[in-house]
């Protein structure tokens, strides 16, 4: 097998764990299943991630980039993070690790943890200092920053962990552009 069709490979599996944990909790998702959709022997999960755990680990490295919501003055970062997270959310569910990480919270404490250390650096600090350099005392901007993380994250697993439906993206992305702006501006 040369490099390339190694990495191709490794990439397929990797896609359709990301599916397949995104769609059903942690327990469900078995290595057979996974090889099976990607068209691979369950050998080969084993070579490239270890096992399940790995591959675990591996489909729910999670990106977000929060900072591009923060070009700008405040007055208008309810519309930008909102336009941001519908972006997101109305993506294909396999596409989003985040999504994976909420779903195996419940049942994986590695998964709850993961998640939690994931907000606070990547979106609950980075949006704190957005609201200190805007102005706010940084108690008052601590505090927004975790009321704003706090409704995106219940929203959320209401509508994607809970019931798997957003609704109407342009209403959802309204509601919480002008919900989240009424946080940041206390």
């Amino acid at each position: 097998m040369t490099s390339r069709n190694a990495s191709a490979t490794r990439q397929r599996i990797l896609e359709q764990a990301k599916r397949q944990f995104a769609q059903h909790a942690y327990a469900a998702v078995t290595v057979k299943g996974v090889a099976d959709a990607a068209g691979v022997s369950p050998n080969l999960i084993t070579r490239y991630f270890g096992g399940k755990d790995g591959l675990f680990l591996a489909a729910t490295r999670v990106e977000i980039p929060v900072a591009d919501s923060f070009g700008g003055d405040r007055s208008g970062l309810g519309a930008r993070l909102a336009a941001s997270i519908v972006r997101r959310w109305s993506g294909a569910p396999g596409e989003d690790p985040l999504l994976v990480l909420q779903r195996a919270s419940g049942e994986r404490p590695e998964a709850a943890e993961a998640l939690a250390a994931f907000l606070d650096t990547n979106s609950l600090e980075p949006l704190r200092q957005y609201l200190r350099d805007s102005g706010l005392d940084d108690a008052d901007a601590r505090a927004r920053a975790a009321a704003i993380d706090a409704f995106v994250l219940g929203v959320s697993t209401r509508r994607r962990v809970l019931r798997s439906e957003l609704g109407d993206p342009a209403e959802l992305e309204a509601w919480l552009a002008a919900t989240i702006q009424r946080l940041a501006d206390g």
